[in-house]
């Protein structure tokens, strides 16, 4: 199985010229054609990058500093450009340097064969080839830390705490990152006007030693005190502070300012958030806050398109509103149209409509209320089904890490199966729980997720009462600098209570596996028990295991490894009778918005006239 999907909101970010392709602001192939580089009085140079430096970790740190060396295909505005150009690129270099403990180091730079500061104020190049430009860096030694004094609340502290042991190297980042430790960890006791009052950095150039000074004024505890909201136009204000959860009287505290900042930003109805302290406290020994907020498009459509060597073409689009009714309420309607080209009758196709609403702080500011009515039609080998299901449903967030969702729905169901032709009708009331501890959302490195759900139902039609119960676990290692390599594995388990007989049980309803979801290399729900007919029935219970080793080969490219095990048993404890494995190798490009992913697979006991490979493509790691 082949998959190919494109999708796009309508932006002009997708639309580009005859020189260049440019897919989510990146150009994948050919030149930009950037009307920005079209200055006035362009006047090109040549620049030469020379350094002694043997530690090809400056050499880099040195290039990747330099606009000269980073914008040399780019003219800039006229003679004193260049030399413009120039002095920011020694100072530039001058913090690379400081930055990997080379204090002695010597920047000299020169145009046309003059040094940038022995030219005269308005200088003039010859324009006849592109002007050359000299680079000469002489590193210098590197610098290890002698003595770090701690002063005012920042006293008695240990430098190793901060990477400052004696002996270590004395980047001026490392200093940088150990003041604003201090502050932060100040802010952390609850006192939210905490401050570096000094931070002095001597460098000894006869021993090659830098001592520091480091002093902080912590100042008092205070809690949270009036919180203001501006840039607000249709979001209410109020709505904005009670969601953001800070109240006047909650302790101080950065790591929760972090928190609501993100919980605002996830509402989709900003463009930007940013939460700000007052310098002073108020009369009543609070600090006040300010919420900044700028409030984004409220209404977004797209559309998209994917293909299938199994399944054909299809086609699925959307529409929503962010903000209903002042208060982040939204509103998606979304259709789709699948198997166009290899369905031989129109009612053979796939399709699905559905309109969602969303209402964020229902009831408490960390429950989320969600109404939906779904139609759709699904036609795997297994079985084709028309359904319409609607569910009402409240989520409460326990924790930042845990959240509980438990919701009410009926589903009308009409299948075409192994069983024959039936219809049912569901009353369901799923609960379930999750533990979110990853590091990342699309590409953890450590860390796990964790979901139980328990789903009693009953089937009216056939008086049936039945129970799903499943539970899934997925854990993560980093290992080496950088995590460059990651474990990744995951385990998912589920049973059918009260499933005798599986002919009672919508098809839906019943336990398959395969596919991107489960065990890559077998077709969607092709994993089943099956009849004397061999036709696939589902099951009463599954077990799935996938195992991951993914590698950065280079920053933003990645190799995976994987292998994926499952079984699919009739009977409500898994007998482990046909167990089914695939494996393969994946290939990740880290973006901006998480890693696009795109794997491929064989089954490694294929089913007789069963699928042969899988390709799967989509954003962010598999799980």
């Amino acid at each position: 199985m082949m998959i190919v999907a494109a999708a796009t909101a309508l932006s002009p970010a997708l639309v580009s010229d005859a020189f260049a392709f440019k897919l989510f602001g990146m150009t994948i192939f050919g030149k930009d054609d950037d009307s920005a580089d079209q200055v006035p009085d362009p006047v090109r140079y040549v620049v030469t990058l020379n350094t002694d430096a043997a530690d090809p970790d400056l050499k880099e740190a040195l290039e990747n500093s330099s606009r000269l060396v980073g914008d040399k295909d780019r003219p800039v505005s006229g003679d004193l450009g260049v030399v413009i150009k120039a002095r920011d690129d020694r100072d530039r270099l001058i913090a690379a340097l400081y930055e990997k403990a080379r204090y002695g180091g010597v920047v000299t730079i020169t145009v046309d064969g003059t040094d940038i500061d022995s030219l005269p104020p308005n200088p003039t190049f010859n324009r006849s080839r592109p002007v050359p430009v000299t680079v000469n860096v002489a590193a210098g030694p590197v610098f290890k830390v002698h003595e770090v004094q701690f002063g005012g609340d920042a006293a008695n502290r240990n430098p190793a705490d901060y990477d400052l042991s004696p002996g270590a190297r004395a980047g001026s980042l490392t200093i940088i990152k150990a003041g604003d430790k201090i502050v932060e960890q100040l802010k952390n006791e609850g006192r939210p006007l905490a401050k570096l009052t000094k931070r002095e950095v001597i460098a000894d150039h006869r021993t090659d030693t830098v001592n520091v000074v480091l002093a902080a004024d912590g100042g008092p505890v205070a809690p949270l005190g009036d919180v203001a909201v501006t840039g607000e136009k249709t979001v209410r204000s109020s709505f904005i502070q009670r969601y953001s959860r800070l109240n006047k009287g909650d302790r101080y505290s950065p790591e929760a300012l972090r928190k609501a900042g993100d919980r605002l930003r996830a509402l989709g109805v900003f463009s930007s958030v940013s939460i700000n302290e007052a310098d002073t406290l108020a009369a009543d020994g609070t600090i006040p806050m300010t919420i900044e907020v700028s409030e984004g498009k409220r209404r977004y459509f797209g559309v998209g398109a994917q293909y299938s060597t199994i399944d054909g073409f299809g086609l699925n689009g959307y529409w929503g509103h962010r903000n209903l009714f002042g208060e982040a309420e939204s509103l998606r309607i979304e259709g789709s149209v699948g198997r166009i080209g290899q369905a031989t009758d129109v009612g053979d196709l796939d399709y699905s409509t559905g309109i969602i609403f969303t209402k964020p702080g229902a009831f408490f500011p960390s429950a989320t209320l969600t109404a939906s009515l779904l139609a759709k039609t699904e036609n795997p080998d297994a079985y084709n089904a028309k359904l319409v299901t609607a569910s009402l449903g409240l989520s409460y967030e326990l924790s930042d890490q845990d959240t509980i969702t438990g919701a009410g729905e009926v589903s009308w169901e009409k299948d075409d199966d192994a069983f024959g032709k039936n219809t049912y009708l569901t009353f369901a009331l799923p609960l379930q729980y999750d533990r979110d501890a990853r590091d990342s959302k699309l590409d953890p490195t450590e860390g796990y997720r964790a979901m139980l759900k328990a789903t009693p139902s009953y089937e009216a039609f056939n008086g049936t009462f039945f129970s799903g119960f499943e539970g899934a676990i997925s854990g993560y290692k980093g290992l080496g600098t950088e995590d460059r390599i990651v474990l990744a594995g995951r385990l998912s388990a589920g049973f059918l209570v009260g499933a005798d007989d599986l002919a009672n049980i919508p098809a839906t309803r019943r336990f398959f596996a395969g596919g991107g979801g489960s065990v890559r290399g077998y077709g969607y729900q092709e994993i089943s028990p099956r009849n004397a007919e061999n036709r696939e029935t589902g099951g009463a219970s599954y077990v799935i295991g996938s195992f991951e080793t993914r590698v950065k080969v280079t920053d933003t490219i990645g190799v995976v490894p994987f292998i994926d095990v499952g079984t699919v048993s009739a009977d409500l404890a898994p007998d482990f009778s046909d167990i089914r494995a695939g494996a393969g190798i994946g290939i990740r490009y880290a973006t901006p918005f998480g890693p696009l992913r795109l794997d491929f697979a064989v089954p490694l006991n294929k089913y007789e006239d069963g699928t042969s490979f899988g390709i799967y493509a989509g954003i962010g790691q598999s799980f």
